[in-house]
């Protein structure tokens, strides 16, 4: 009997000791940590923006700079640092930008003017795309039949980073104050950048080709591949939504009908977190060949989501409702638009990241900005009509796919 119970109990051990889906459990939820980590450096400051416009003596349209700035530098790190990732080997690369990082986040704490905090900032949005490094890296891990779940495994830590990241800098900064938020987000940085380089296994560069000519294919994969074009603008629609409503929203909360602290802004932010739960659905409804029909409902959802939040402008309930519809729809077409770019070609997959990441970020650095200037011009209102319109000419454009023949799978 002991020998058939231990033959019985081998094979369980060793089923649970096996890859999921082929690679590490515990190599996914460190790629999933480490980029929530490192994109939340891009989000730290809108929760304190009211604040920051009192410390630094700047007007509602000057503050929203240091958001628009800070995606700016992302654009920046995307186009000229993520095709790195094809040409050198990505352990090296992610140490050497989580260095800089580190380095720009203490800056930026110890910032005595308005412009040095801008410069730092500049700074760490372009070298934290450390995260869109990883998310490439884990997609080559992951076999074919399983890269969606993955990679949607994934985007769920960094998706997560991206909206507990707006709770914690409230939190510490109604405890410590704004410039605690930067210099412990060094001190993270500088441990996570200790913890990739022993964890993560050494990759190959996939192209020896010069730098120029990495930067030249890069551009040249947006007229080769439409469908990269297409994903791009559809996200740039929603990440320019996303951006106006989470650059504005802190100024509606804090403002003379909802009385609100940092720290409640901060606590309010955690609703938008509970739409991350849909990244691995989304991931599954990619695996699955739903990519086309379920961006069509994304881009919908997005538009109703600021109908509702509109309306909402005297009740903090429907800008709530507003804000988990909005962050769910955002990340369901984010995880939908990588799946398809990462199948356009496999030696290719930072490029193609890089260039997708580049044209959306473009679009939410400017609703950062026209967000802004939409508020105080018209306040919440004009920021609603005005974000709602992008998800809605997003899908305008998304109707015209099946008239030019497009493929489910690759657009």
């Amino acid at each position: 009997m002991s020998q058939s119970s231990s033959e019985v109990r081998s094979p369980r051990r060793k089923r649970a000791a096996e890859p999921v889906h082929g690679v590490p459990g515990w190599l996914i939820a460190l790629f999933a940590v480490a980029s929530g980590m490192t994109v939340a450096n891009l989000y730290y400051a809108q929760p304190l923006l009211s604040e920051l416009r009192g410390v630094f003596h700047i007007g509602e349209a000057t503050a929203g700079a240091l958001i628009t700035l800070t995606q700016v530098g992302y654009v920046l790190g995307m186009v000229f640092l993520v095709p790195l990732g094809d040409r050198l080997e990505k352990r090296s690369l992610i140490t050497a930008l989580l260095t800089v990082t580190t380095l720009a986040l203490v800056a930026a704490g110890l910032a005595t003017g308005f412009p040095m905090l801008l410069i730092a900032s500049l700074i760490s949005g372009a070298t934290s795309v450390v995260a869109q490094i990883l998310v490439p890296f884990a997609a080559s891990l992951a076999p074919d039949h399983a890269r969606g779940r993955i990679v949607g495994r994934v985007m769920s830590g960094l998706l997560t980073g991206i909206l507990l990241s707006r709770t914690l800098s409230s939190l510490v900064s109604g405890a410590a104050g704004w410039r605690v938020v930067y210099l412990g987000s060094a001190v993270l940085m500088a441990l996570l950048g200790v913890a990739l380089r022993l964890a993560l296994p050494r990759q190959a560069p996939t192209t020896s080709v010069p730098y120029h000519h990495v930067l030249r294919s890069t551009a040249a994969l947006v007229r080769t591949h439409p469908a990269l074009l297409r994903r791009g603008l559809y996200q740039a629609a929603m990440f320019g939504a996303f951006s106006a409503f989470w650059t504005t929203v802190s100024y509606v909360l804090t403002g003379p009908r909802f009385h609100y602290s940092a720290v409640g802004v901060g606590v309010f932010a955690l609703v938008g977190a509970a739409g991350a739960a849909v990244a691995p659905l989304a991931g599954h409804w990619a695996d699955h060949g739903l990519t086309r029909r379920m961006t069509g409902a994304a881009l919908a959802l997005a538009a109703l989501a600021f109908v509702i939040a509109g309306f909402g402008q005297h009740s903090v309930i429907l800008i709530a409702l507003g804000a988990l519809v909005l962050d769910a729809a955002v990340q369901t077409s984010l995880i939908l638009g990588q799946h398809t770019v990462y199948q356009l070609d496999p030696l290719a997959r930072a490029r193609l990241n890089s260039a997708f990441i580049a044209i959306f970020f473009v679009g939410g650095a400017l609703g950062s900005q026209v967000g802004s200037i939409a508020y105080r011009a018209g306040g919440w209102s004009a920021v609603s009509l005005f974000a709602a319109a992008l998800p809605v000419l997003a899908l305008l454009y998304w109707l015209t796919e099946r008239r030019q023949g497009a493929k489910p799978a690759t657009a």
